[in-house]
């Protein structure tokens, strides 16, 4: 199916927490060839670290105004509140935009999404050109869809009522199973037997001929992921996934809140403190900027389980609200005061 000339292409990039999203969308805005680009980021908690991420980029292709940002919950659940708003805002741009990417939560299904497209105020306007799923390299290697998978088992087998497949990997298999194409992030971590294992994992939940692209620091030619023209809304439909049976579905397995800390003075005494709440509180994520002590530039933190990246992002400015803040994502019931206590120091 081709999508319409007159309709504006929208590209959903989906995939789990950590897997590389954002990393990608920065290299789309930095290799733009003249497009005219806009983003709807959808964060999972309170604070738009992801959102500001992309702000930063400075890219004349898509001026800080054309990145909109939903932290009301996961897109998928909130279309109609969220999804459709931001949509009019962005279509309002003058002058007008020639491609939106999404960029959905690690824990949205992209299909209910998708399948807002095919709603009468929407339909007539966008259109998916494509769905595109960011999966970890690394973890995959490994067996994992996800760098930190010993909270998801301490869970299964604290609790009978699990069945077989836990929550985390339904996501991952529903995100690959709606998936035009597959991005395989941190391709640079893999030897040739890792690169073998993460593919045939991927492959198993690959109903269609979808190709899976490496990628290293999220750099992939645009040409390849944008200007599809699939229209995806068409066909959704028949893409089978783990949640074409429920009316309704809510991530209650997970925790999310946001932990203030004073500021720092040794960014690497701080990566440890991540990694001990990783490893002795079950946190999935942790994401945020951070005020460094006699330096003019904000750090940025972003952890998925104990691997910790952090580097100067930007100066700070008279706009800024100068706290050090971070977003911990976890396991439904994880301990929020021994966790700031580990932050704190």
């Amino acid at each position: 199916m081709t999508a319409s000339l007159d309709r504006v292409p929208c590209t959903v990039v989906t995939g789990f927490l950590g897997a590389g999203k954002t990393t990608l969308i920065r290299n789309i805005l930095e290799n733009a060839g003249g497009r005219r680009l806009a983003i709807i980021v959808n964060e999972f908690g309170d604070v738009g670290i992801d959102g500001e991420i992309l702000k930063g980029c400075g890219v004349d292709a898509c001026p800080e105004e054309n990145v909109v940002e939903l932290a009301n919950g996961c897109i998928c659940c909130t279309v109609a509140d969220d999804f459709v708003p931001a949509l009019d805002t962005i279509l309002s741009r003058t002058p007008k935009v020639d491609h939106i990417l999404i960029e959905t939560s690690g824990l949205a299904l992209p299909k209910p999404l998708v399948q807002a497209f095919q709603w009468p105020s929407v339909k007539g306007r966008v259109t998916v050109d494509g769905v595109v799923a960011v999966v970890d390299g690394a973890a995959l290697a490994e067996g994992r869809v996800a760098s930190d998978m010993d909270a998801l088992a301490a869970q299964r087998s604290a609790d009978q009522s699990l069945d077989h497949d836990d929550p985390v990997e339904e996501v991952f298999e529903d995100q690959v199973a709606c998936a035009d194409l597959v991005i395989l992030s941190k391709a640079d971590l893999l030897d040739e037997e890792g690169a073998a294992r993460a593919n045939a994992l991927v492959g198993e939940h690959l109903a269609r001929a979808v190709k899976v692209v490496p990628s290293t620091h999220g750099k992939v030619d645009p040409a390849i992921l944008l200007g599809l023209g699939l229209a995806v809304e068409d066909e959704i439909d028949t893409r089978k996934t783990h949640h074409d049976d429920e009316l309704d579905h809510e991530h209650d397995e997970f925790d999310s809140f946001v932990i203030e800390i004073p500021a720092i003075a040794d960014p690497a005494d701080l990566a440890r403190r991540v990694e001990a709440a990783a490893e002795r509180e079950n946190v999935l994520r942790v994401k945020g900027f951070v005020a460094v002590d006699g330096k003019p530039m904000r750090l940025l933190v972003q952890a998925v389980g104990p691997r910790v990246n952090h580097y100067y992002h930007r100066a700070w400015t008279g706009a800024d609200d100068r706290r050090s803040r971070l977003v911990v994502i976890g396991l439904k019931g994880i301990d929020r005061g021994a966790i700031e206590k580990i932050l704190a120091g």
